[in-house]
């Protein structure tokens, strides 16, 4: 099975800001801009590290993070189907559901007080 590339993401897709941390780690963790947090703005999913001591390898622990997200995993399950033409529009499929021909009017008959499908149309 060939695998096909549905959709691309690039760096404009995220947010990644630098920050300073605080906590054991005395002056140098205090000063320096070494932790990294990364936002996903499509999703809204935000991942962030500050366990390494350079910025580089704690963006990549934050963006791994990052694509173990629920918020991220369901936007990206979302994007393939809708690459694959398998995306269903929930709006659109309860507005087919709503049509004339498929709803059942039923109401209870007072003289024998059970269910009974009405004829007449209350769309009107």
């Amino acid at each position: 099975m060939s695998k096909e590339l549905l959709f691309r993401l690039s760096k404009k897709d995220f947010e990644v800001e630098p920050f300073k941390d605080s906590g054991k780690g005395g002056q140098k963790r205090n000063k320096t801009m070494s932790c990294c947090r990364i936002y996903h703005r499509a999703s809204g999913a935000v991942a962030e590290a500050t366990e390494q001591r350079s910025f580089h390898q704690n963006k990549a622990v934050a963006f791994k993070r990052l694509l173990e997200k629920p918020e991220f995993k369901k936007w990206h399950r979302i994007q393939c189907s809708k690459a694959l033409g398998t995306y269903i529009d929930i709006e659109q499929k309860v507005g087919e559901w709503l049509k004339e021909d498929n709803l059942k009017v039923e109401g209870v008959d007072p003289e024998t007080d059970k269910w009974i499908q009405l004829e007449e149309n209350y769309n009107d």
